[in-house]
C-alpha cells in the first residue's frame, strides 16, 4: 500500500467494489467545461445503469476559458456520486495552491494558464477564489490504485516502487517515465503530457489520456471493466 495519507487511495480503502462495474478515467480538462459535460453524459449513457466509477486525472484549471465552471461541475458531480468519483491532483492545481499559500510567486503560475483561471472566477488573486473551491482543491488525491491500474496525473518514477513514490514525480514527471518499458505491476493511467495526435497512447505498461482538450483536441476517457486491465473502449468529446 501507499504511505498512510488521505491523499493516497486504493480501491480497498475508500471505493466501492468494482465487480460487474466500470471505471471511467478522464484526461486533462483545463477549463474545457462543455467537453467535460458532454463526456460525462456519454460515459454514463454507455454504462447503461451499471455501476460506474469516475477517476479524474487532474489539471482541471488553467489555460481554458471556464476553470471556475469545471471546478463547480466536478464538485457537484462528487456530491452526487460520492465514493463513485475520485479526483486526483494535477500540477496546475498544485501550482495554484502553492501561490495561495505563499510558497511560490504568482508570476509563473499566471504565465502557465493561471491568468485564465483568475479571469474565469472574476478575481485578481488566487487567494480570492471561493473558500469551498480552494478546500476542494486541497482535498484532491495524488493517486488511486484499483488493483489492476494505478491512476495518477503525470506518471511515476520508474526507479521507485509504487509504495515509495514522491508527490512531485506523481504530478510533474515526464522522463524517464515516458520512455521506460518495465512492468510496474499495474497499468499506469496518466495524463499531463499532451498528445498532438488527439488519440490516447496505450502501451504495455502505461496509458496516456491527455489528448490536448484545451489545445483544440478532444477530451478523452477510457472505460475499464473489472475483468481486464486494458480499456474496453475509449470515449471522446469535442
Amino acid at each position: 500500500m501507499l504511505p498512510e495519507s488521505s491523499h493516497y487511495l486504493t480501491a480497498a480503502d475508500d471505493a466501492p467494489p468494482q465487480a460487474k462495474g466500470l471505471t471511467c478515467a478522464v484526461g486533462d480538462i483545463h477549463g474545457s467545461l462543455s467537453k467535460l459535460q458532454d463526456l460525462v453524459t456519454r460515459c454514463e449513457r454507455l454504462a447503461a445503469g451499471a455501476p460506474l466509477t469516475f477517476v479524474f486525472l487532474g489539471d482541471y484549471i488553467d489555460r481554458g476559458a471556464d476553470s471556475a465552471g469545471v471546478v463547480r461541475y466536478l464538485m457537484n458531480l462528487q456530491s452526487r456520486l460520492g465514493q463513485m468519483m475520485v479526483a486526483l491532483k494535477g500540477n496546475h492545481e498544485s501550482m495554484a495552491l502553492e501561490v495561495c499559500d505563499g510558497i511560490s510567486p504568482a508570476a509563473y503560475w499566471r504565465s502557465q494558464g493561471g491568468e485564465a483561471t483568475l479571469q474565469s472566477y472574476g478575481v485578481a488573486r488566487v487567494q480570492d477564489l471561493p473558500e469551498t473551491n480552494l478546500n476542494w482543491l486541497r482535498s484532491l488525491h495524488l493517486s488511486y490504485d484499483d488493483g489492476r491500474r494505478f491512476y495518477v496525473h503525470a506518471g511515476i518514477n520508474p526507479l521507485l516502487p509504487l509504495n515509495a513514490q514522491r508527490e512531485r514525480d506523481l504530478i510533474w514527471i515526464r522522463e524517464p517515465f515516458l520512455s521506460d518499458h518495465r512492468d510496474y505491476g499495474r497499468l499506469i493511467v496518466h495524463g499531463h503530457t499532451p498528445l498532438e495526435s488527439g488519440e490516447p497512447d496505450l502501451r504495455a505498461n502505461r496509458l496516456n489520456l491527455d489528448t490536448g482538450a484545451v489545445f483544440g483536441g478532444p477530451l478523452t476517457a477510457a472505460l475499464f471493466a473489472s475483468g481486464q486491465t486494458d480499456p474496453v473502449r475509449f470515449v471522446q468529446a469535442g
